[in-house]
C-alpha cells in the first residue's frame, strides 16, 4: 500500500474513533444534524464546512467546500446523499472519503444533506 493510502486510511479511523470525543452529547441522546455534522464531516471539512478541517492539511486532494454554493447548488440531492452514504468515489469524486451508510440511516443522511444545503453561499434554490 502506498504512503498517502495508509496515511488516509489512518486519518480516517482517528477521525471516526475519536469522533464521540468531539460531541457534547451523551451517547443515548439522538444527535441531529448539526451535532451529525460534527461528528462525521468537520474533521475533513471543518466546523463551518470550508474544507479545512484538521485532517485536510494531509489530504491530497483536499476536502470539498460546502460552502461553495456555486459547486454545491449543482449537485443534486441525491449525488450528496450518495456521496455521504457510499463515499465520494461513488460519484466518480475522490476516493479519500469513506461513506457513512453504516453509521447513518436515510433519515439522518437526508437532514446532513439538508444542513449541508443551509451552508451553501448563495444559498440553495432547488429546481421545480
Amino acid at each position: 500500500m502506498r504512503k498517502a493510502t495508509v496515511r488516509v486510511i489512518l486519518l480516517t479511523a482517528l477521525a471516526v474513533s475519536s469522533a464521540g470525543a468531539w460531541t457534547a452529547v451523551p451517547a443515548a441522546a439522538e444527535l441531529k444534524a448539526p451535532e451529525k455534522f460534527m461528528t462525521f464531516c468537520v474533521p475533513c471539512h471543518g466546523p463551518a464546512g470550508k474544507g479545512d478541517g484538521l485532517a485536510a492539511a494531509s489530504l491530497n486532494p483536499k476536502p470539498r467546500n460546502l460552502t461553495d454554493g456555486t459547486y454545491m447548488n449543482a449537485r443534486t440531492d441525491a449525488q450528496l446523499t450518495n456521496v455521504i452514504k457510499n463515499g465520494s468515489a461513488a460519484e466518480k469524486l475522490s476516493p479519500l472519503m469513506t461513506g457513512y451508510g453504516n453509521m447513518l440511516n436515510d433519515k439522518e443522511i437526508k437532514e446532513i444533506v439538508a444542513f449541508i444545503r443551509a451552508a451553501a453561499v448563495p444559498k440553495y434554490q432547488p429546481k421545480k
